[in-house]
């Protein structure tokens, strides 16, 4: 599935819901890991630290091989930098790319990628972050209350879909409906520790909850066999969608 040629959400298979991040450094070990993968991933998201390490060359060369491409790049500058650097993703081949929502960022990135194949999708509020982190950020709002204002932000400013957690996904689904695509990080098997996250769920969950697609990272990248990792997660998947 290449850019052109995504699918509904509803139309995907459970292979195609589950997004492996390639949270490496070296392009090396990021090839290593789509080799042994094989077939049984299909989307692979870059994120800055790989994107930083030759990571966009690299995304141009997946979306070329027939893989899905996420570009995680959060963008968020003054508009006519985020429009620019939009239109230049655009060209890579990638499938996502996500901006942060703020408005003014959300509509650049819009009109950089107007005309296009390139959905984009806005980072409502990070997984690492709960009510206490916003507070010492200065923000008035918690999390479930700043998710929802950003959401509907993002749908009026014409993005395709949101990042947000499993914890808000359901409230998402009912306030802005299925027309929007819903990306939950944080996904950790039942046994699989949090990390740095704070606000996790099971695939299961985030899948009940109206999320479309799963991004996993450590839980497979970390595995001691990855591609059995993966092959779990998307059994989970199918489970919890047929369910």
């Amino acid at each position: 599935m290449t850019a052109s040629q995504a699918k509904a959400p509803s139309a995907l298979s459970p292979r195609e819901r589950l997004i492996v991040a390639l949270d490496m450094p070296r392009v090396e070990d990021a090839e290593r890991l789509v080799d042994e993968l094989g077939h049984v991933a299909t989307f692979y998201k870059i994120g800055m630290e790989l994107a930083y390490g030759g990571g966009l060359a690299f995304a141009s060369r997946l979306a070329a091989a027939g893989k899905s491409v996420f570009l995680d790049l959060k963008l968020h500058d003054i508009p006519n930098t985020v429009e620019r650097a939009t239109a230049q993703v655009a060209r890579l081949g990638a499938n996502f790319l996500t901006v942060h929502a703020y408005p003014q960022t959300m509509r650049a990135a819009a009109a950089g990628a107007a005309g296009t194949d390139l959905k984009l999708l806005a980072v409502t509020v990070l997984t690492s972050a709960d009510d206490r982190d916003l507070a010492e950020a200065g923000y008035a709002l918690g999390v479930q209350a700043l998710v929802r204002k950003r959401g509907l932000q993002a749908k009026a400013a014409g993005i395709h879909g949101l990042v947000a957690s499993a914890a808000e996904a359901a409230a998402l689904r009912a306030e802005l409906g299925r027309e929007m695509v819903l990306v939950t990080p944080g996904i950790r098997p039942g046994d699989a520790d949090a990390g740095d996250q704070k606000r996790v769920a099971t695939p299961a969950q985030a899948i009940a909850d109206g999320a479309d697609y799963l991004v996993v990272g450590r839980p497979i990248t970390a595995a001691a066999d990855p591609r059995g990792a993966a092959e779990a997660i998307v059994r989970e998947i199918a489970k919890a969608a047929a369910g």
